[in-house]
């Protein structure tokens, strides 16, 4: 038998005026999706309701069995798994995100970051992406960083475009930190980091704006009409997770594809082995056709792959609804089709598709639904079946979400 988790991140949304009262998925054409679910079970799912902001690295360990509320570490120990930082017991991993902030006076006028002195009141969070910086020009900022404020206990390491890591070895983990996607256009006043140790952390975020916001890259990127890479903005921390190895407790070799750091490392904590994908970079199709790959090669060597894979960063921070229904279109095309053409090569498999909605496009409190569909290869489809997969079918109406961790028991019935 063959297992494989298809984890389709940032596809699920909320219904919008611009598609006619649809959701970006009902409003796409997507054959191989309707085809799951279709031949199996259909519905929503649900996390612990104190697990946390439910983000899709949350998703992620509570797909594989792991409460979140128990065992997720923070995005921060997660990527440096996925990134093969070695981290020591007592030391804490914090993210380091590549920021654009702005200064703004209390009449509301922009000032230059220039003449910005420290981070307080008077600061805004412009981009939580530093407009979607490119690896190369990123590396070369966090060296300038590391250059001065790098140390025997504060190290940082470079991850792929704006997300990075900083170690911060023997150090305090209870500060209060917030993510800051969370506040674009709004003041960081409330959101610096606030408690124990935070003192540090704010010491650290200063001075790295006194470093970047200067910097040739940056001059080069504002000079070339790019939002500034000027601020690191720490957060998501936590220690190494120590978890049960998913291998052991449902007796299958398993392996995580996955082209984002924080989900290869979920996987690795769980006991999975990663498999190579191409470094990052690179463009859409030729991502998409490396995880099919992979895919592809893994099943016949392993009982069970994760893979996780879905819509880019510029994808999901795009103002166009649209931009978000032809890249649905194009995942199910280039990696849904391929997944199951693999699979069926296998006569006895079940396939479990995950669909969340990662940066989700601003609904305010409102939070867009996770979706699933549960398949066997014993199943005969359903005769005249209409079912499709979008968070309004009708099959879905009025069901009760499932327990997302309760999923893996039912992926290996013979599980724990």
């Amino acid at each position: 038998m063959k297992y494989l988790i298809l984890h389709a991140d940032g596809m699920a949304d909320l219904a919008c005026a611009e598609l006619g009262g649809n959701t970006p998925l009902q409003a796409a054409s997507t054959p191989f999706l309707d085809h799951i679910a279709q031949r199996g079970e259909v519905g929503l799912l649900s996390l612990p309701s104190d697990a946390g902001a439910a983000g899709s690295d949350v998703t992620s360990v509570a797909v594989l069995g792991y409460d979140p509320k128990k065992y997720y570490p923070g995005p921060g120990p997660l990527e440096a798994a996925g990134l093969g930082v070695t981290v020591g017991e007592q030391d804490v991993v914090f993210r380091c995100t590549m920021v654009t902030v702005r200064g703004e006076s209390s009449t509301g006028v922009k000032d230059r970051a220039a003449d910005i002195k420290k981070l307080g009141p008077h600061v805004v969070m412009e981009d939580a992406t530093a407009g979607l910086i490119d690896t190369e020009q990123a590396r070369e900022l966090l060296d300038a960083v590391n250059e001065q404020l790098g140390s025997e206990s504060i190290q940082f390491y470079p991850g792929s475009g704006h997300r990075h890591l900083m170690v911060w070895v023997g150090g305090k983990s209870r500060a209060a930190c917030v993510d800051p996607q969370e506040l674009v256009g709004r003041s960081i006043a409330e959101a610096l980091p606030n408690g124990d140790g935070a003192d540090v952390l704010r010491k650290i975020m200063d001075a790295s704006f006194v470093i970047l916001r200067d910097h040739p890259v940056n001059e080069e990127r504002e000079a070339d009409g790019l939002k500034p890479a000027n601020c690191l903005w720490l957060w998501g921390q936590g220690r190494a997770p120590l978890w049960p190895p998913l291998p052991e407790r449902y007796q299958v070799s398993g392996v995580v594809i996955s082209p984002s750091d924080v989900h290869r490392g979920v996987g690795l904590c769980a006991g999975l082995d990663a498999a190579e994908l191409p470094v990052d970079g690179g463009e859409e199709a030729e991502k998409f056709s490396a995880c099919v790959t992979a895919v592809t090669q893994e099943l016949a060597k392993r009982d069970f792959v994760y893979l996780h894979a879905g819509l880019s960063d510029d994808v999901l921070h795009a103002t166009n609804v649209q931009d978000k229904v032809r890249a649905i279109e194009r995942f199910d095309t280039q990696v849904v089709g391929p997944v199951l053409a693999a699979l069926a090569k296998y006569p006895a498999h079940r396939l479990l598709i995950v669909c969340d909605p990662g940066l989700s496009r601003g609904h305010g409190a409102a939070a867009p639904p996770i979706l699933y569909a549960l398949c066997d290869s014993a199943a005969a489809p359903q005769s005249g079946a209409t079912t499709r997969f979008h968070e309004q079918d009708k099959t879905i109406a009025g069901s009760a979400p499932r327990d997302a961790t309760k999923l893996m028991i039912r992926l290996f019935p013979r599980g724990a």
